[in-house]
């Protein structure tokens, strides 16, 4: 496997592993043609983009049983898709994100400058 770079340039960090994460439940949000969702933002999920997510038709909270998924809570880091973020950012709902653990593929969708605000792994400017 390529190494798979983050929207920074650098080497793509983990996501999350309590739950796991990603499009191939490893923890990150790597990508290639097979996940057509693009699940390659790293979030910090909240209340409200979980509630939204919901009135969108994909219930992030109720736990899934069959394929091992506990459901999510406010806090846990997960990799969502880049047009669900961009359509939460739309309607004032985006989640905090990891740039360092968001694949590079992202900016296909979403400008930089759109994600920065939003970072929580960068150094606030004092």
């Amino acid at each position: 496997m390529s190494i798979q770079l983050n929207v920074l340039d650098g080497p793509l960090k983990i996501c999350g592993t309590s739950p796991k994460t990603g499009f191939y439940r490893d923890g990150s949000c790597r990508t290639d043609e097979n996940d057509h969702g693009s699940h390659t933002v790293c979030a910090i999920v909240n209340d409200d983009f979980l509630s939204y997510s919901k009135s969108r038709g994909n219930d992030l909270t109720t736990p899934v049983e069959q394929f091992d998924f506990p459901g999510l809570k406010d806090g846990d880091q997960w990799c969502v898709c880049a047009l669900r973020w961009k359509e939460a950012h739309e309607a004032g709902v985006a989640p905090k994100i990891v740039l360092h653990a968001t694949h590079k593929n992202v900016l296909k969708i979403i400008e930089l400058d759109m994600l920065l605000p939003f970072a929580v792994d960068l150094p606030k400017n004092s």
